[in-house]
């Protein structure tokens, strides 16, 4: 019986992603499982012919090879002489994605996974205060990282002739086994035993670095923060990350992630700022303008308008943090706070007793002043 399209046995079409197809396989596979149709003996036939499709079109150069020479691509079955035995694939396997894995390693050094040929990369947390926040400017820290080894330059051996090529894998660094589950053989690829993973045999060890071919290095790393940034950030520095166990390929990222600290007055939400301002009587009646230090190096004026009562908020345009894109800095919102001294002196307290008459409220009307309140409220909803 000749091979039906791929395309058609998952139900997808010629220019479905890889997301639809993962998708309509799983659908599909669901659906076809043999333990889910024990009665029907045609089910692992089409299960097989699900997986098949799958494991061809879900690798992006097997799918090319399809796409060009149909069922009849150059150098014959990408699944061997012996054709395409199957998978044995769970259905927890199909709720979990626990498929992925198998399919990535059919095609050998194609598909499979193959050993990092990049180093791990790292992250350095670091506090800035919220003015460097604000303004951007060049910082450092200091940190032990990861390093070749100078005495052998990395390759983990004393000397260039100490690294061997490892004969059980070839130097590939991992080997293909063959495992039979049931009617099903199953391809696995694994790390080389001999060498675990590097390809290579290290017959002279280097002394200071213990064959590892890397080094714990105090390190002064400089670098900039942008103007604006936010709490959490992290900044990428390609290349100054963990190098390779045992030399070979490219080291990892630095990453670096910013904390911004606490400022004594002022809240950040996004490009505005956030602060209470305590104000005394007097100056809430009869306003006043006030000058207070910023962030960004320059005096802020707060001009306070009379008859301010406690909870009125007033806006500084123009003096938050830069805000994305250019366009301009956010603002300041100042909340007006009542301060109440713990303590007053005698003399004080008799000139508060005497005002008492002239801008105190009469105890006995304050019901209706209440009600006057949640009425003007209600109103300016």
């Amino acid at each position: 019986m000749a091979k039906r399209d791929y395309y058609e046995v998952l139900e997808v079409s010629r220019d479905a992603s890889d997301d639809e197809l993962k998708k309509a396989f799983r659908t599909l596979a669901r659906k076809n499982h043999p333990d889910k149709n024990p009665d029907d003996s045609g089910a692992e036939n089409r299960f097989k012919e699900i997986q098949e499709a799958y494991a061809v079109l879900s690798n992006p150069q097997q799918r090319r090879n399809y796409d060009t020479f149909g069922h009849d691509s150059p150098g014959g079955n990408p699944f061997g002489s012996s054709g395409f035995q199957g998978v044995n694939i769970s259905m927890d396997d199909l709720f979990s994605g626990g498929f992925d894995s198998v399919f990535s390693q059919f095609f050998g050094s194609g598909g499979a996974s193959r050993r990092s040929s990049r180093g791990n990369d790292v992250l350095i947390r670091h506090s800035v205060d919220m003015g460097m926040a604000m303004l951007g400017g060049e910082t450092e820290l200091e940190a032990k990282l990861l390093v070749n080894c100078e005495a052998c330059e990395g390759r983990a051996a004393a000397s260039p002739e100490g690294v061997k090529t490892c004969g059980t894998c070839a130097g590939q660094g991992q080997v293909t086994q063959n495992r039979k589950i049931g009617p099903f053989i199953q391809q696995m690829v694994t790390d080389c035993p001999d060498c675990n993973g590097s390809g290579r045999k290290i017959t002279d060890p280097c002394k200071p670095c213990r064959g590892e071919g890397r080094e714990k290095k105090k390190q002064t790393i400089r670098f900039s923060i942008p103007a604006g940034i936010s709490d959490g950030t992290r900044m990428r520095m390609g290349g100054r990350g963990e190098p390779i166990r045992g030399g070979g390929g490219s080291p990892g990222d630095l990453y670096i992630q910013v904390h911004i600290e606490d400022h004594e007055w002022y809240e950040r939400d996004g490009s505005d700022l956030l602060m209470a301002l305590p104000l005394g009587y007097p100056e809430l009646l009869l306003g006043t303008s006030i000058s207070l230090p910023h962030i960004d190096g320059k005096d802020i004026t707060i001009d306070v308008p009379a008859g301010s009562i406690p909870g009125d908020t007033l806006d500084v345009k123009g003096r938050g943090f830069p805000r994305s894109r250019g366009r301009g800095r956010g603002n300041i919102t100042v909340l007006f706070k009542l301060y109440v001294p713990s303590k007053l002196s005698k003399n004080v307290k008799k000139q508060i007793e005497g005002l008492r008459d002239e801008i105190g409220i009469d105890l006995d009307s304050v019901e209706d002043l209440v009600r006057k309140e949640a009425k003007s409220r209600r109103g300016a909803r």
